[in-house]
């Protein structure tokens, strides 16, 4: 019999992977009208920040490598960068994850705000450096405001509605007790 943490751990995970790939399939319907007007947030790039700040376990790191790996083949991106900038946001993000949960909403916003801008800019670079092709600072400007004002809304969805919250610290001792 499956332990039920694992279980749990296990669902979460499949949920991720179930909610990228709604994602990816809403942004390649063919909706018009859509020409001209905002840039989309990356709501797997905040999905999964949203998730690691809460329960850095339920987010794989090879999973959150793959599902955005598959989105920059799909959306004909530059295959890799913007995955390997926010593989490294997310576990810098992970990293911190024990920090931020005594902190505000507003501190952990401002946090993920910042990660998405050093993202944002060392994407350009990048691309500068290796002379590809590039859309216009405004519009990755743009792009970079569009996730930053998202992720409080993934947040929201997150914790009310897929129940995704933080780890208190008698939880964690009872967590650790039945791994």
């Amino acid at each position: 019999m499956i332990d039920p943490l694992t279980l749990r751990r296990i669902g979460y995970v499949v949920l991720f992977l179930v909610l990228s790939g709604v994602v990816v399939f809403i942004r390649l319907l063919p909706l018009g009208g859509m020409g001209g007007g905002l840039m989309p947030p990356d709501l797997i790039v905040c999905l999964g920040f949203a998730w690691v700040l809460r329960r850095p376990d339920f987010v794989p790191v090879l999973l959150f490598a793959a599902a955005l790996l598959l989105t920059d083949l799909m959306f004909l991106r530059p295959p890799g960068v913007w995955t390997a900038l926010a593989v490294v946001g997310l576990e810098f993000l992970r990293a911190r994850a024990g920090l931020l949960r005594d902190q505000s909403f507003l501190v952990e916003w401002a946090t993920v705000a910042a990660v998405l801008a050093a993202m944002m800019l060392a994407e350009r670079v990048l691309l500068s450096v290796f002379l590809v092709g590039q859309a216009g600072f405004g519009l990755s400007v743009m792009a970079f405001l569009a996730n930053a004002l998202a992720y409080p809304l993934v947040v929201a969805v997150s914790v009310w509605v897929l129940r995704v919250r933080r780890l208190q610290p008698g939880e964690i001792v009872a967590e650790a007790r039945l791994a």
